[in-house]
């Protein structure tokens, strides 16, 4: 019997849209022969996923969710194709189950999750396919985070615009201590000037060297001819304020721009011990169609 791979299992997934334990059935029925596997699911009535799973799902919605006593937030993005769907109301509902199922099932990856059952007995992954096919689109849940308090902390969850917990930016963090408004507004913060890191003892180094390296090439070119001990009070300044930018600490508050959120933690006794911003599409490479083109190339035959 053919040994079935990782490699193989994700090829099948990329290829279908279908989930990884599906993936893997199919292939163990049909001895590892790829096209058989595609037939297996065709034949199970996972067809339209089959036929879409290619289809970049760009769009979508980040939504969140925290246990009752505030000690958990999660957030989950799932995607579609088009902002359309992203508003429909049956896609939304998919996206609040989905992150309801993680913050009761705790699982931390979209793998584990979309296994996971929902009240109405079937899984994400089998309630994704019957999306797909009324809907129309690929869809994909495609990423999880959650933040857990520490024992005398809170978490907070927010998601910017949007109804019922769902948006296209949303994000969650974790306070050391038992001060709700404060961590919603941090959410809120975090949701408006995108931090990326909580301070500056976070920045990996491979970070800052490139920085270093981009700001030491336009200092060159700005100031041709000057010494290198000038260029490299230049960078020192610039690099201090890099840092600032994207640290939550170095940042002014969004709602008291005279201070720094590490002197309204400091005031306040507090530290943020994790969060994570989400927003619709960071990363994926999404295909421009030029319409207007493609139909005067059919045109003209």
């Amino acid at each position: 019997m053919t040994q079935i791979t990782a490699e193989m299992v994700r090829d099948l997934r990329e290829r279908t849209g279908v989930g990884m334990m599906d993936c893997k059935k199919a292939l163990v029925a049909a001895n590892g022969e790829i096209d058989i596997a595609i037939e297996t699911l065709r034949k199970a009535g996972q067809a339209s996923a089959v036929k879409k799973g290619n289809r970049i799902a760009a769009e979508g919605v980040v939504s969140v969710a925290s246990t009752a006593d505030n000690k958990t937030a999660v957030i989950v993005e799932v995607n579609c194709e088009t902002d359309f769907v992203a508003r429909e109301a049956r896609f939304k509902s998919f996206a609040q189950q989905a992150v309801n199922c993680a913050l009761v099932a705790g699982v931390k990856n979209s793998e584990s999750l979309v296994q996971t059952q929902l009240d109405s007995g079937k899984t994400i992954e089998e309630t994704r396919l019957e999306l797909v096919s009324q809907l129309g689109e690929n869809l994909a849940v495609r990423r999880i985070y959650a933040v857990h308090a520490e024992a005398n902390g809170i978490t907070a969850a927010y998601v910017h615009g949007g109804e019922a917990g769902t948006a296209r930016i949303g994000a969650v963090v974790a306070l050391s201590i038992n001060d709700a408004a404060l961590a919603k507004n941090l959410t809120m913060h975090i949701a408006a000037m995108k931090p990326e890191y909580i301070s500056e003892t976070e920045v990996p180094a491979e970070r800052i060297a490139k920085e270093k390296e981009i700001l030491l090439a336009q200092a060159q070119e700005a100031n041709a001819g000057k010494p290198l001990e000038i260029l490299e009070k230049i960078i020192d300044g610039k690099m201090g304020k890099f840092l600032k930018e994207i640290t939550l600490l170095g940042q002014p508050f969004i709602m008291d721009p005279d201070q720094t959120v590490g002197a309204l933690l400091n005031s306040a006794k507090a530290k943020v011990t994790d969060f994570v911003r989400f927003e619709v599409g960071e990363g994926i490479e999404k295909k421009v169609t030029d319409f207007v083109g493609e139909v005067m190339s059919q045109v003209k035959g």
